[in-house]
């Protein structure tokens, strides 16, 4: 009898696991027996391989409230430390400093983005996400995993920036 029980359970979940998961899409389209199948050319309106996490664009300011931000040739250690304790507490859970995660890595991204796209990007994701282009790229990127709206001052935003300097 046990014998019996553990064959038909392991019937039903080899049935289970065989059957479910896969969705057929039906086509609209005419079947045709006999007829070689052909498609046409697919179009890339692709222009570059490179990753929007990867793209260096040093003009575009993004869309929110800085409009320019001066950085002193030499880094304000005590923003900086203030900017990392800000990190640490709200931004760890997706940001890797150095290393690609939930979200892309900080470290090196003044060297791809102008200093207001990241402080506006850190200010109003959302809005970032919806009216700049890049941003909605990183978004895509990501997976669609938007970021997340820290409620961050513009001056706290100016010590995360500060941060990232230092990576």
């Amino acid at each position: 009898m046990k014998h019996l029980l553990k064959s038909l359970a392991a019937i039903a979940i080899i049935a289970l696991v065989g059957c479910g998961g896969k969705e057929e899409k039906k086509s609209d389209a005419p079947i045709t027996l006999g007829a070689p199948k052909t498609e046409a050319p697919k179009e890339t309106t692709t222009t570059s391989d490179v990753k929007p996490s990867e793209q260096v664009d040093l003009t575009n300011k993004g869309v929110g409230p800085i409009k320019n931000v001066e950085l002193s040739a030499t880094i304000d250690e005590a923003m900086a430390a203030k900017g990392s304790e800000i990190f640490k507490a709200n931004c760890t859970a997706c940001h890797k400093p150095d290393k690609k995660f939930i979200g892309p890595a900080p470290k090196g991204v003044l060297e791809r983005r102008t200093p207001e796209w990241v402080m506006n990007m850190i200010l109003d994701p959302e809005g970032m996400t919806k009216n700049d282009p890049l941003a909605h790229a990183l978004l895509l990127e990501f997976n669609g995993s938007p970021m997340a709206n820290q409620h961050l001052t513009e001056q706290q935003a100016r010590e995360v920036l500060e941060y990232f300097r230092t990576l």
